[in-house]
């Protein structure tokens, strides 16, 4: 391909072709000094199951470009099997963001508490490591109506932020 040319749009794809489920037992090794999880550990698991939702709709590598948000809502102990749930909300250009929603329930069995919620935005990357375009994408139903359009207001505010904090660097 050369500079000129236009990089093949690949066709829509819907919300729930992203969506990645992954589960893991929290053992001493993810402790932190107080006996809980270490919230990097949680952090990694957060970005490995977003990248891999981004893979998926994209159909190609992505890279983590910023963290929008995450937030710890509850703590997860040692012993807690995690479960870390994401999914493509919204797409641009070569962007895709992320919402990843974190699980913890008892080693036995148990209620499930929600413990983390994260929006990560990943490019989409070529061969050649230039962003590339990432296929459209369709909303199934109502929750990922929502989901995309609280998508469209970070992006937003993204956007003003940098344009804001720019100014302000250049001042």
């Amino acid at each position: 391909m050369t500079a000129t040319d236009t990089p093949e749009v690949p066709p829509p794809r819907p919300t729930a072709a992203s969506h990645v489920a992954l589960a893991r037992v929290m053992t001493l090794m993810d402790a932190n000094a107080v006996g809980n999880v270490h919230g990097g550990v949680i952090m990694k698991e957060v970005d490995t199951a977003a990248g891999m939702a981004a893979a998926r709709h994209a159909g190609r590598v992505c890279v983590t470009a910023s963290i929008d948000e995450l937030s710890f809502v509850e703590p997860v102990h040692v012993g807690d099997l995690l479960h870390v749930n994401a999914a493509v909300n919204d797409v641009g250009r070569t962007s895709l963001e992320v919402g990843v929603r974190v699980e913890a329930e008892p080693w036995g069995g148990g209620e499930r508490r929600h413990t983390t919620s994260a929006y990560l935005v990943f490019v989409c990357i070529d061969d050649d490591g230039r962003p590339a375009p990432v296929p459209a994408l369709v909303t199934e139903d109502a929750e990922a109506d929502r989901r995309r359009a609280q998508a469209a207001i970070r992006r937003q505010v993204r956007d003003e932020r940098r344009r804001r904090i720019g100014a302000w660097r250049d001042a």
